[in-house]
């Protein structure tokens, strides 16, 4: 009740100066009339939590590519140009300027201790662990919605009961003034009547300024323009998320859609995965290697001189290529026992993991069958203050005819007025109390949307 309130007390105990501050905000004239759904839409599209969300989402979507390239070969080029000083060799002149050599390479790995399925498996993880945090990102910004519009429909319609309330205080002051002037009551009670009026007057100031202040916490949360006054079109009786009355000592506890369950078993699995990834470490790899060469523009330059003395000059340019396979296998042998005590800290991971899910379903379990029972509460609570009300309206009509008639006193007809108030704020606060259970019972039970 606390929590769910926060937004209508803060708008209630606010300082007078502020008050002042908040009667300068343009009237309804401009006013944006917005549904709940359409709250909800504009939260969704504005957030930048969501929008974060949405990227972390299609990151997850590339990592998974990238992991399943790794299945593929891959092809690499190579070129290289020399530039160097002429060598001598056996007295002739190797010339290197220009000489190019130009390669490329196709690796594809065969086996590699089963390093590529854990990736390709924490990838497909990773993915789903990017919808879940997407998914309850959703379902938190649409929460908060919730809350902040049920909470302006409960001041506007506070507003409205005081201004009724107004209105009631003003026929009897004009009754009550009647009466003093043909001496059929007393100053005392025109007195009276006119203290109420400013108490009532107070109340309603002070209303009107939460109004203002819960629309300017709701026009945060979907991004609309703080000058622009937001009118709710939805009432608390109106909502599709409504749960049936029927369906109220049944409510499923069943959590197993819950982002945060979901999100924790992935990190369950990915633990699992992680323990094979370090235990692969100890088994060999295997890849195949596929390679051409080419050289080009490489001169020898110089002669020879014969045995008959003649001078036999030489001048030739090499150029050529040639394919190469290889099979590469590495196979580990001694690491000083490193590659085991990853696995062990692997393994330790994993129980943690293990450890903080069946405590978190445990809290959840508990966090579940609390919203059930506030449901529950929040349905009987609309009842009794319904119930309540009626008897509130009937007791002031009844108080109306028996002063009406002289049978009984100013005091007796104000105390039913109070009630008549009361009665009706205690409806409004019930019925808002009893959507924001809703809302949260679906959030809890991973149903929000």
């Amino acid at each position: 009740m606390k929590k769910s309130f926060i937004l209508y007390l803060f708008a209630f105990v606010i300082t007078p100066v502020f008050a002042q501050n908040m009667s300068s905000l343009p009237s309804q004239e401009g006013a944006r009339h917005l549904s709940l759904q359409d709250c909800r839409r504009l939260a969704l599209e504005y957030n930048e939590k969501i929008k974060t969300a949405d990227n972390a989402v299609e990151k997850a979507k590339l990592d998974r590519q990238i992991a399943f390239a790794q299945y593929l070969p891959k092809v690499d080029g190579s070129f290289t140009m020399v530039q160097m000083t002429d060598q001598d060799v056996i007295g002739m002149s190797l010339q290197t300027r220009g000489t190019y050599l130009a390669g490329i390479n196709v690796t594809l790995p065969l086996y590699v201790g089963g390093q590529l399925t854990a990736a390709n498996r924490l990838a497909r993880i990773g993915q789903s662990v990017s919808e879940e945090q997407q998914r309850k990102a959703r379902m938190q910004v649409i929460a908060d919605v919730d809350n902040a519009y049920y909470t302006l429909i409960s001041v506007r319609s506070k507003v409205q009961m005081l201004e009724a309330y107004a209105r009631q205080m003003q026929g009897l002051y004009d009754q009550v003034k009647l009466g003093v002037d043909v001496q059929m009551a007393t100053e005392n009670d025109l007195l009276r009547v006119t203290t109420k009026q400013n108490e009532i007057s107070y109340q309603l100031q002070k209303a009107r300024n939460g109004e203002q202040l819960c629309g300017l916490a709701l026009a945060n949360i979907i991004g609309s323009d703080f000058e622009q006054t937001i009118i709710p079109t939805d009432t608390v009786f109106n909502s599709q998320f409504a749960i049936d009355n029927s369906q109220l000592s049944g409510l499923s506890e069943d959590f197993s859609s819950r982002p945060d369950l979901l999100l924790l078993q992935q990190q369950v699995k990915a633990g699992e995965v992680l323990v094979k990834k370090e235990r692969s470490n100890y088994l060999p790899t295997v890849a195949l290697v596929g390679r051409y060469s080419h050289y080009d523009n490489l001169k020898l330059k110089g002669g020879l001189t014969l045995l008959d003395g003649r001078r036999l000059g030489i001048e030739h340019t090499f150029s050529g290529g040639s394919p190469i396979a290889l099979l590469s296998v590495s196979v580990p042998l001694f690491h000083w026992g490193a590659e085991l005590k990853k696995v062990k800290k692997a393994k330790l991971n994993l129980n943690d993991s293990q450890l903080q899910l069946e405590q978190m379903e445990r809290s959840m379990r508990v966090e579940v069958r609390r919203a059930v029972q506030n449901v529950t509460d929040g349905q009987r609570m609309v009842e009794t203050a319904t119930v309540g009300r009626q008897q509130a309206d009937e007791n002031l009509r009844v108080m109306r005819q028996k002063y009406d008639n002289q049978m009984c006193t100013m005091t007796d007809l104000l105390d039913a007025q109070s009630q008549w108030q009361q009665a009706r704020s205690n409806l409004i606060e019930a019925q808002t109390q009893l959507k924001i259970y809703e809302t949260e019972y679906l959030r809890v039970t991973g149903r929000l949307e």
